[in-house]
């Protein structure tokens, strides 16, 4: 069903793999999502997929800091005690976000700049890489028309990169930094996931959000929604979890042949993404150029 359209979505569809350091030395790595709409290094993904790359930069100079006051505390009896200072001043602690890295796989190379814009409510911002060297993506997004209507039980599907596989990353014990490294595994594999659209969210008298039967992966955030024809209906925002209520408590079952009480407290998870048009809008306001899909046929 969506097999060629996965090919096309994928052209312009990239992850974003960032590396989170804490404090006692754990590297975690994690992903996101997003896609270009034009020729010119302009892409979309969730507001908070952007918060979170502002938020390495505060992050990642901070620990800056901290290594350069760290090296200027005198190797005396004191120092012990001035190093528990020096981290109680920068609130570190074993589980406390020391360094982010974020890395932009075949979107642009070269890139001097990000200029970024974010909507004032819903979870979506713009990423335009400025002065770029290099364009990796190979097409555009094309978006469904205005005039479609987007209607509960449509069948579509979403792509991301939900589970992180890299692992080209390393401790570089010279500089005291996490590093991504020219070695090991450098890609994440594309996940699809289907299903049918049950409701919409409404936001200032407008459809804002399309919910979907199924969830949106964690690191999918920022990813296409999409028919079998590649028109693109949205962009994966969130997952909620609805309580359906059929909850067993000490229920015994058999299990191996072994009487087992067992409880369970069951949960639809369902996504939400952006509606098309609130995305069409937001490109429109801060006038950059996209694509609508030339296809009428409506979708099964």
């Amino acid at each position: 069903m969506f097999a060629d359209a996965i090919d096309q979505i994928h052209e312009f569809t990239k992850p974003i793999h960032s590396i989170v350091r804490y404090y006692d030395g754990r590297m975690v790595p994690g992903t996101a999502t997003l896609f270009f709409v034009n020729e010119n290094g302009v892409a979309i993904t969730c507001k908070h997929v952007v918060e979170f790359i502002i938020q390495s930069e505060k992050c990642n100079a901070a620990y800056q800091n901290f290594k350069q006051e760290k090296q200027q505390l005198p190797r005396d009896q004191y120092y012990a005690s001035a190093l528990q200072n020096l981290e109680k001043k920068y609130q570190y602690h074993p589980n406390a976000i020391v360094q982010i890295q974020n890395q932009f796989l075949n979107s642009v190379d070269g890139f001097k700049n990000l200029k970024i814009h974010m909507h004032p409510f819903l979870d979506l911002a713009i990423i335009q890489f400025q002065q770029f060297e290099i364009k990796r993506y190979q097409s555009c997004a094309q978006f469904v028309q205005d005039e479609y209507p987007i209607r509960q039980g449509e069948y579509l599907c979403r792509l991301g990169y939900p589970f992180p596989e890299f692992n080209n990353y390393a401790y570089n014990d010279t500089t005291d930094d996490v590093q991504f490294t020219q070695t090991g595994q450098t890609v994440s594999p594309r996940f699809p996931i289907d299903g049918i659209i049950t409701r919409f969210g409404i936001q200032q008298g407008l459809k804002a959000t399309i919910e979907m039967s199924t969830p949106g992966l964690r690191g999918q955030s920022g990813g296409p929604l999409f028919d079998r024809y590649g028109r693109i209906f949205g962009m994966q925002s969130m997952t909620s979890h609805l309580h359906l209520g059929f909850d067993m408590m000490n229920r015994e079952v058999l299990i191996d042949g072994v009487p087992t009480k067992v409880s369970n407290s069951p949960f639809l998870h369902v996504g939400h993404c952006i509606h098309a048009d609130r995305i069409k809008d937001f490109l429109k306001e801060h006038q950059i150029p996209f694509y609508i899909s030339t296809q009428q046929t409506e979708s099964l």
